[in-house]
């Protein structure tokens, strides 16, 4: 493998997450080259126009990349190395970006021996997509999880941290299945929340108008996720069904214990409840302020 320094970088899909991450190399001349791969023309002008990429390239020649970013949902991601899997030549590495990890591990095992393979999830986002929405800062100070596979070599692992500093997040290693189950909760879980949330009050307010007239920042902030890109959040939801499912058993419990405790007028135990949560939650914000994971 060539150093990351010096690597050719084609990034396909240049969405959110892919033209942000091109768009940051290519600012801080981090690799030798950051090529561009899109669906639709129109992006990849914007692509050159921005200075996002160096230059547009099909897929075809991004296999010539020294390294191949997949910055596409998870579920194309999925068919790109299944297609990768009988290309007649590939690049030296193959990472992606995609949000649920098990099954593109699992495809990346597929691939031919002799292509190293790193799964990667940056742990950042917006609710908005698209190349319109892309930040060369939008990576800056977040977690990268770095994920192995039965195609990684400890070179290959170590090119990828590479990446996660120079997009300045902190990269830290994990297993796929552990990825999955963890990011269920913290990822996956409050998106179907905010969606729930949102379509009660949007079927309050078919009957009273005024409910989304009243609405600010409480339901602003809790709401926004609701706004994601659905085929995005599917391809999600799907490849990750049983850990979702499993954290909103979870979170019904704990909805119905606070539900129970109103329900019934026991002050004193809903009080015990909303405490020790608030106690939680701003342990666990004074632990993001000092740096922590």
């Amino acid at each position: 493998m060539k150093p990351f320094a010096k690597s050719t970088v084609a990034v396909v899909g240049l969405g959110l997450m892919g033209a942000s991450m091109a768009w940051r190399l290519r600012a801080d001349e981090a690799v030798g080259q950051v090529w561009g791969v899109v669906h639709r023309q129109e992006t990849g002008q914007k692509a050159l126009e921005r200075g996002i990429v160096d230059t547009v390239v099909s897929w075809e020649d991004a296999l010539s990349a020294d390294a191949l970013v997949l910055a596409t949902p998870v579920r194309v991601i999925i068919e790109q190395l299944r297609a990768l899997a009988v290309a007649p030549h590939l690049p030296d590495l193959v990472v992606d970006l995609g949000s649920t990890k098990r099954e593109i591990v699992r495809a990346m095992g597929a691939l031919p021996k002799g292509t190293l393979a790193v799964g990667g999830h940056p742990m950042c986002g917006k609710e908005t997509s698209g190349i319109d929405s892309a930040d060369p800062e939008l990576y800056q100070g977040c977690r990268f999880v770095v994920v192995p596979t039965r195609r990684s070599t400890p070179e290959a692992v170590d090119w990828v941290r590479s990446l996660a500093r120079a997009l300045g997040t902190n990269p830290v290693e994990m297993e796929a299945e552990r990825h999955d189950s963890l990011v269920a909760a913290i990822s996956h879980l409050p998106y179907l929340a905010s969606a729930a949330l949102m379509s009660t009050v949007d079927t309050l307010a078919h009957e009273d108008d005024a409910a989304l007239d009243l609405a600010a920042g409480g339901f602003r902030d809790t709401s926004r996720l609701a706004a994601s890109n659905v085929t995005m959040m599917l391809d999600i939801l799907m490849t990750n069904r049983d850990a979702v499912l499993k954290m909103v058993g979870s979170y019904r419990e704990h909805l119905d214990a606070l539900s129970d405790a109103l329900a019934s007028g026991d002050e004193s135990r809903l009080a015990d409840l909303l405490s020790r949560i608030r106690r939680a939650r701003m342990l666990w914000a004074e632990r993001k302020a000092q740096g922590g994971s």
